[in-house]
């Protein structure tokens, strides 16, 4: 048996897992999934929410569990699981990014997403007057983030889909090769994402190699449009 911490990516919440702890848990695994700060049930104020805060939490939840994890994130999820890794490498068995930012340290998000002629992204951001938060246009949510899932899995996200934090998007990764870098890496890459386009998946690959490559011909959210293909990769990590 495996335990698997399982971490969202931006806007979303640790309801978009529902289907991936459902299909491991049916495997006979443990399977954790968590809001980060001021999401889902997480009441903590987005705007005052830094990376630091989102580790912290994400490395609390691995602590907590009896022995070594697999730490799993999405999309953002990957800045969130890198920095966190950081901090609890020992209890760290896998890091595996699902259509995730997999980035060196020094980086941040907002750069790794920077220039990607394949996203939609960029266009739908829309900052508070403030610019502390951020949300998507609700608009794009189809395309960019869920152009094979069901009505039924878009109807859940607009319902729970919320602001994000804009200090964690400009925060340099703080990791090292010691830590971080010591622990195996795998990759999820989606081919037809348009939120983060293959070519950049494929482009921090190349740049930080992992373990393992896997590839799903499917959109930017596969926990919701492909969860069993995704639960049985994540099972045999």
């Amino acid at each position: 048996m495996s335990t698997y911490v399982l971490v969202h990516g931006a806007w979303h919440g640790a309801w978009c897992w529902h289907k991936i702890v459902a299909r491991l848990e049916a495997r006979g695994h443990r399977a954790i999934a968590i809001d980060m700060p001021g999401h889902g049930i997480d009441r903590t104020p987005i705007a005052d929410v830094t990376l630091d805060d989102i580790a912290a939490k994400i490395a609390a939840a691995v602590n907590a569990q009896e022995g070594p994890v697999v730490l799993v994130g999405h999309s953002y999820g990957g800045t969130a699981i890198s920095q966190a890794a950081e901090r609890c490498a020992e209890r760290v068995r896998a890091l595996v990014y699902v259509a995730a930012f997999l980035m060196p340290g020094g980086q941040n998000t907002f750069a790794a997403a920077a220039d990607d002629p394949e996203s939609l992204l960029g266009p739908m951001i829309q900052f508070a007057e403030d610019r502390r938060t951020a949300t998507a246009d609700p608009a794009g949510w189809r395309a960019a983030f869920y152009a094979d899932c069901s009505d039924e899995d878009l109807a859940l996200a607009r319902v729970l889909l919320s602001p994000e934090a804009v200090a964690g998007f400009a925060t340099p990764l703080a990791t090292t090769p010691q830590n971080w870098g010591r622990i195996p890496r795998f990759y999820v890459e989606c081919v037809r994402d348009k939120a983060i386009g293959i070519s950049r998946q494929r482009q921090m690959v190349a740049a930080l190699p992992c373990q393992k490559v896997f590839t799903l011909d499917t959109d930017h959210s596969p926990f919701f449009s492909q969860p069993d293909a995704l639960a049985a990769i994540l099972a045999g990590i």
